[in-house]
């Protein structure tokens, strides 16, 4: 008896052993098929299209991040009003571009519309229109390394926006990570290669695992445009201000020794910082980091289609994937861990909408002290100290996922501007009682975007009448002209 169940338990195991035999050959063989390049991709190949005739699957998940009815959240078809939520935030931004909109960010493949559609960038209605420089296009294409490659790095950051408006056509893709013969992922923005070479290190030396890190980090970064740049006069150079260190604190370090300022506030007379979006530098700081967590791994995680691991390239948020991206480290419910990150997420808000109304109201406490005769010696720290606290406060609020990435540092850096708020706020008080005004201040409505900007002179109306025209008239000519441009660059097959 012993000897038929042995006999019968080995059959069973030799069966079991030949099915998995077979199903690894049967995925060799299929691997060997799944990429076979069907075109040759020459070149800076702008198209995504094109890749995605050699990759399929990754190109079908990419265009996810693009316009589909049936999505949520960030890839919504109408970017919510970050202004409309944020009223004060028209204050905070008070004669800068911002003031007058600020959507909520969305896919990489609504790129290149949100940017035409912003009304901060105007409405250029001629080649050479307009006052946003080229630089602004950097991050939001393909066609950007393609036009570098043809005509220039410098040559590319002298022009205006509204001159490559028919060149620059296609959304951030393909090639703006991947080299094209070997897909190895690479840095097209030459600003991170500079920025590493001001750090002191060479980027060629980072490993496989720090460039699924550092090709987000070319766009996903804080930097401004250096318009004296020795040799570069002329053209407004995009520069990452990472060469004394990451922490808020070293940048602002940065710019206060270089006495850079983005724009001067029309009511405090304060000389301004804008953070854009330090996301790597701030993810830098994280837990995840520290253990060698990539951007890709959360953001990009892998997936498994027809017995073929690859990497999803539909970049979102990682809790609309919790299992293929949490889950290869954590082992918490679904549910626990989600209401985990939102409520990380949503006290760092609350604390954030607290702070911004109180910088907004030392932005309108020091347009009183001016009007009442207030010195520039009186003035010289206050202004001091509303730079730097709005500037930590956008450190945080323009990284949209500070609170999951590193949220021990927002709120540090949060409480460090709180306090430099306050102290501001106490001194604007002395100042103010010394001109006589010793009561509450009068205030438009700090709950209204409408109210706020019509009391800084923004005549929104008016700018949505000119960007409809815009949009109307001269976007479709610069998609048409493009297209056009691209038809006559052949696209080869592969022989077999």
């Amino acid at each position: 008896m012993k000897n038929w169940i042995l006999f019968i338990a080995t059959g069973v195991a030799v069966f079991l052993l030949a099915m998995l035999a077979y199903s690894i050959m049967d995925r060799r063989a299929e691997a060997r098929f799944a990429y076979q390049p069907q075109v040759e991709i020459q070149g800076i190949e702008p198209r995504d299209s094109i890749w995605g005739l050699n990759f399929p699957r990754q190109y079908q998940s990419y265009m996810k991040t693009g316009p589909s009815p049936h999505q949520s959240g960030s890839d919504a078809d109408r970017p919510g009003d970050m202004l409309e939520d944020n009223p004060e935030m028209v204050i905070l931004w008070a004669g800068y571009a911002f003031s007058k909109g600020y959507g909520e960010p969305r896919g990489h493949g609504h790129a290149l519309d949100d940017v035409r559609s912003s009304i901060r960038i105007g409405a250029p209605m001629e080649a050479g229109d307009g006052v946003m420089p080229s630089t602004c296009w950097t991050c939001k294409s393909p066609d950007v390394p393609r036009l570098m490659s043809e005509m220039g790095v410098t040559e590319f950051y002298s022009k205006k926006l509204s001159d490559l408006g028919n060149e620059v056509i296609n959304p951030i893709g393909c090639a703006d990570c991947h080299n094209p013969e070997t897909m190895n992922l690479t840095i097209t923005r030459p600003a991170l290669v500079e920025a590493y070479e001001a750090m002191g290190k060479d980027i060629n030396q980072a490993s496989h695992q720090e460039m699924r890190n550092l090709v987000c980090a070319q766009c996903h970064v804080e930097y401004y445009f250096d318009k004296t740049k020795p040799g570069k006069e002329g053209a407004q150079y995009l520069t990452f201000p990472l060469a004394d260190g990451l922490d808020v604190e070293s940048v602002e370090a940065y710019y206060d020794k270089i006495d850079f300022t983005d724009w001067v506030h029309p009511l405090s007379k304060a000389r301004m910082l804008k953070a854009q979006h330090p996301d790597y530098e701030l993810y830098s700081m994280s837990v995840h980091a520290k253990r060698g967590v990539s951007c890709a791994d959360c953001h990009m995680p892998y997936k498994t289609e027809g017995g073929q691991k690859f990497t999803d390239h539909h970049i979102a948020s990682p809790l609309q994937n919790v299992e293929n991206s949490c889950f290869v480290c954590h082992r918490e419910k679904v549910s626990d861990l989600v209401a985990d990150v939102h409520e990380r997420q949503s006290k760092l808000k609350v604390a954030n909408q607290r702070l911004q109304r109180q910088i907004a109201m030392a932005h309108l406490e020091a347009e009183k002290a001016w009007q009442l005769g207030a010195t520039e010696a009186q003035m010289a720290n206050i202004l001091k100290g509303i730079r730097h606290a709005q500037w930590r406060w956008d450190y945080v609020a323009a990284s949209h996922g500070a609170g999951f990435h590193a949220p021990i540092e927002a709120n540090r850096i949060l409480a460090s501007s709180s306090s430099i708020i306050q102290e501001t706020r106490i001194e604007l008080t002395r100042v103010l009682a010394s001109l006589g005004h010793i009561k509450a201040l009068d205030t438009p409505d700090l709950d209204s975007k409408a109210a706020l900007q019509a009391y800084i002179g923004v005549d929104l109306e008016k700018e949505k009448a000119q960007k409809a025209n815009f949009l109307e008239q001269v976007v479709p000519k610069w998609l048409q002209e493009g297209k056009a441009r691209e038809a006559q660059k052949p696209v080869r097959s592969i022989n077999r």
